[in-house]
C-alpha cells in the first residue's frame, strides 16, 4: 500500500492542496466563494433587467436613447458576472496521462483527459494585459497548433503553479528543470 502524502498552502482566495495516493498525483486549487461578488452579480442581473423592461412597460417605442441604455446595463451586468468555480484540479496519472478538472459550486464538473504520449512539454507563462500581469501554466502538446492551459478558469499565484510544473515535468521526464527565478516565489497577494 502507497503512503499518501498531504500538503496545503493558503494564499489570497487561492487555496492549493496536494496529495498522492496509490500512485495518483492531485494538485487542487480552491477557489474562495466572495459574497460580495455574488451579491453584486445579483444586483447587476436586477439592474439589467429593470433597464430592459422599463421602456417595454412605459407603453413607449424604443429610441435610441433606450437602446443606449439597455446596452449600458448589458455590459455592466457582464463585468459583474459571477464565475461559479469552486475548484479546478489537476489528476497525474503516470501511467496513462493528465486529467484536467474544473468543478462548479452547482455541481458540475468538466473533465479534460490528455494522454501521455500527447504531451511534450509544461510551461509556466508570465500573461500581460494592459491592465494586469499574471502566471498561468500551460501544456505543449503533440499535433496542436495551442497550449492548454491547466488552471483555465483561475488565475493562481505562481507559488501554487511551480508544483504542478514540477509533477508535470517529473511526469513527462523532462530534463529542463532549471534552476530559475519562479522556484521560490513569495505570496505577495493577500
Amino acid at each position: 500500500m502507497d503512503q499518501e502524502q498531504k500538503r496545503e498552502v493558503p494564499c489570497g482566495i487561492y487555496t492549493y492542496k496536494h496529495h498522492c495516493s496509490m500512485g495518483v498525483d492531485v494538485h487542487e486549487i480552491f477557489v474562495k466563494k466572495s459574497r460580495l461578488r455574488v451579491v453584486l452579480w445579483y444586483i447587476g442581473i436586477v439592474f439589467l433587467l429593470v433597464n430592459i423592461s422599463q421602456p417595454l412597460l412605459a407603453k413607449e417605442g424604443l429610441s435610441i436613447g433606450s437602446v443606449w441604455n439597455i446596452t449600458f446595463a448589458i455590459l455592466v451586468a457582464k463585468c459583474l458576472q459571477y464565475k461559479p468555480v469552486k475548484k479546478e484540479s489537476v489528476v497525474i496519472m503516470p501511467a496513462f496521462g493528465v486529467q484536467l478538472e474544473i468543478h462548479f459550486w452547482s455541481g458540475r464538473v468538466d473533465r479534460h483527459f490528455v494522454p501521455i504520449g500527447k504531451i511534450l512539454k509544461s510551461l509556466i507563462n508570465e500573461c500581460v494585459t494592459p491592465v494586469t500581469c499574471y502566471w498561468s501554466l500551460a501544456l505543449l502538446l503533440r499535433d496542436e497548433e495551442e497550449l492548454l492551459l491547466v488552471f483555465q478558469k483561475s488565475r493562481p499565484p505562481v507559488k501554487m503553479l511551480v508544483p504542478v510544473w514540477k509533477a508535470l515535468c517529473t511526469l513527462t521526464n523532462s530534463e529542463h528543470l532549471s534552476p530559475s527565478r519562479v522556484d521560490k516565489p513569495n505570496c505577495s497577494e493577500k
